[in-house]
C-alpha cells in the first residue's frame, strides 16, 4: 500500500482518509454527486432494520444531509464502496469505523445494497479497511456487532477474523427499539498474524483525480 497526498482544495472528507483499491473494489470518501446512488440503494427495510442509524424510509434529503455533514477525524473514517464493472464503478453500499463517547473501543459497521448481497463483497471492503485502520492508525482492537438474526453479517465479521466476545442490545432507529445482537472483537496482533488474508493481497492506494 502506497501513501498519496491528497490534491490541494480536495473536500474535507477526502482530504481526511485515503482511496483504497482491491481486486474488485474500490473504497472512498462519499461524495455529493453519490447522493442519488446512497439513496436509492439505502431505501430498503431490510437494511434499515439491520444497521443502528439507517431511517425507513430513506429518502434524498436522508443521503444529502450524510454527505453534507460526514466529518471525518484521524480516529474515524466513511467509505463508499464501489463495485467495478468494466470501465465503472458501481456504488454498492458503505462502510465505517469509529468511536461513539462513552464507548471506548473503535466499531466498525457496513452495509450493502440489495443487488450485492451474496457476492463477497461486504468481506472484501471490510477486510480492506481492517488493513488501513491496523496499518495506518495506532488503533489496537476493533469492535463489530450483527443482530442475533443477520448471520450473514456475522459470517462476514467472522471471515475477517473477529472473535466472539458476548452479547447486548443495540438501539436500531428504523425499530425505535433495542434489539438483541452478538458482539465481536479483532486485536491488532491476531490480525498481524493473519495479515495476507489467506490469498488476499493488501488494499492498494490509489491517487485522488485532480
Amino acid at each position: 500500500m502506497t501513501l498519496v497526498e491528497p490534491p490541494f482544495g480536495a473536500p474535507l472528507a477526502e482530504s481526511c482518509i485515503p482511496v483504497l483499491e482491491t481486486e474488485r473494489l474500490v473504497l472512498r470518501a462519499p461524495r455529493i454527486e453519490d447522493i442519488p446512488a446512497i439513496a436509492a440503494l439505502a431505501n430498503h427495510r431490510t437494511i434499515a432494520e439491520m444497521t443502528a442509524n439507517l431511517p425507513y424510509p430513506y429518502r434524498l434529503s436522508d443521503a444529502r444531509a450524510f454527505v453534507e455533514t460526514l466529518a471525518q477525524t484521524p480516529d474515524a473514517a466513511t467509505f463508499a464502496i464501489f463495485l467495478k464493472t468494466g470501465d465503472e464503478e458501481v456504488f454498492a453500499g458503505m462502510c465505517a469505523y469509529g468511536r461513539k463517547p462513552p464507548e471506548t473501543m473503535h466499531e466498525v459497521g457496513y452495509w450493502l445494497g440489495q443487488p450485492f448481497w451474496g457476492l463477497g463483497i461486504a468481506t472484501e471492503a471490510l477486510r480492506a479497511m481492517i488493513d488501513y485502520i491496523f496499518s495506518e492508525t495506532d488503533i489496537d482492537i476493533i469492535g463489530g456487532a450483527a443482530r442475533v438474526v443477520n448471520p450473514a453479517s456475522r459470517r462476514v465479521l467472522e471471515k475477517c477474523a473477529f472473535q466472539w466476545s458476548g452479547v447486548g442490545l443495540c438501539r436500531v432507529r428504523a425499530l425505535a427499539a433495542s434489539v438483541p445482537v452478538d458482539r465481536f472483537q479483532l486485536e491488532r496482533r491476531t490480525w498481524a498474524s493473519l495479515r495476507a488474508w489467506g490469498s488476499t493481497a493488501m488494499p492498494m492506494r490509489r491517487e485522488l483525480a485532480h
